[in-house]
């Protein structure tokens, strides 16, 4: 061996958390009755050579005599078809008794390694770690220190300093994605003016009975310019501008208006119970 060369580690020595396997060959026909074929191929790093299944598998036994025997042993422990099937290495003392050892779980042909709780518990310490870290750095930067003001927090330069930094990796692409149509823009302003429509807010009373005068309001103007189109005569008399005089009697031109002559439609007026007119006397 020459010296100074570094021999790399074999697979089994590393991280197994890190590593995984799988076999094109048999993916596709993996199920309850292959599956602990599948994983004790000798090309998966999670198998372990000298185990009592591979020594069942050289005398060509079934995997009950597993029960018999002492030693390392891999078992099936869970199946969920036709994804998942979670195998077990454990430790056989007796027939009753197997110390677990290790859970290896197989998804859609992939082998991983089920990692135990301290792995867990190490990387969320980690990940909090390394988040508590980022935050600290962070706010150590927004502090300043002068020697007649001592320390103090500087949060605007830095914001400039981030917001400027930001606005230069933005892509150009994104500035596309930032502009909508004018369907998208308005959407929401539709969609509030539609809920507007169908469920108005309460009116306060006292703007309600303000509204019902106007309307009464405008209701009797409307009335009384369709009152004028068709009648003028009556039109003069709402207005304060009658006609005749209190007792019924005409003005004193008896010749008849001029609405009358051709419309052929006779007034009100003239229902009224009225004076004939005084007789002409001959001259002798």
């Amino acid at each position: 061996m020459l010296p100074g060369r570094q021999i790399p580690q074999p697979i089994a020595q590393e991280n197994q958390l890190w590593v995984s396997w799988h076999d094109t060959q048999m993916m596709a026909s993996l199920s309850p009755a292959t599956v602990m074929d599948y994983f004790c191929r000798k090309s998966n790093p999670f198998y372990d050579r000298v185990c009592n299944n591979e020594t069942i598998r050289m005398q060509r036994l079934s995997l009950e005599h597993l029960n018999n025997m002492v030693g390392v042993e891999y078992i099936l422990l869970h199946v969920a078809e036709p994804i998942l099937y979670v195998i077990r290495k454990q430790h056989r003392h007796s027939p009753t008794e197997a110390t677990p050892m290790a859970d290896y779980y197989i998804i859609g042909g992939m082998v991983y390694k089920a990692p135990d709780l301290a792995s867990v518990i190490n990387s969320r310490i980690l990940a909090t770690v390394t988040n508590l870290q980022s935050a600290f750095e962070e706010a150590s930067s927004y502090s300043r220190y002068h020697p007649n003001k001592g320390y103090t927090w500087d949060f605007v330069a830095n914001k400039a300093l981030s917001d400027k930094s930001k606005g230069n990796k933005k892509d150009p692409s994104s500035n596309k994605d930032d502009s909508g149509t004018i369907f998208q823009k308005q959407r929401v302003d539709m969609l509030l003016a539609e809920l507007l429509r169908k469920f108005p807010p309460p009116i306060p009373p006292m703007i309600h009975q303000q509204q019902m005068q106007n309307e009464q309001q405008l209701q009797q103007n409307q009335l009384q310019n369709t009152a004028a189109e068709v009648n003028p005569t009556e039109a003069n008399n709402v207005a304060g501008n009658p006609t005749t005089s209190n007792n019924g009697a005409v003005p004193s031109e008896a010749s008849p208006s001029p609405n009358t002559a051709q419309g052929g439609i006779e007034p009100k007026v003239e229902g009224i119970d009225m004076k004939p007119p005084p007789e002409k006397k001959i001259k002798m």
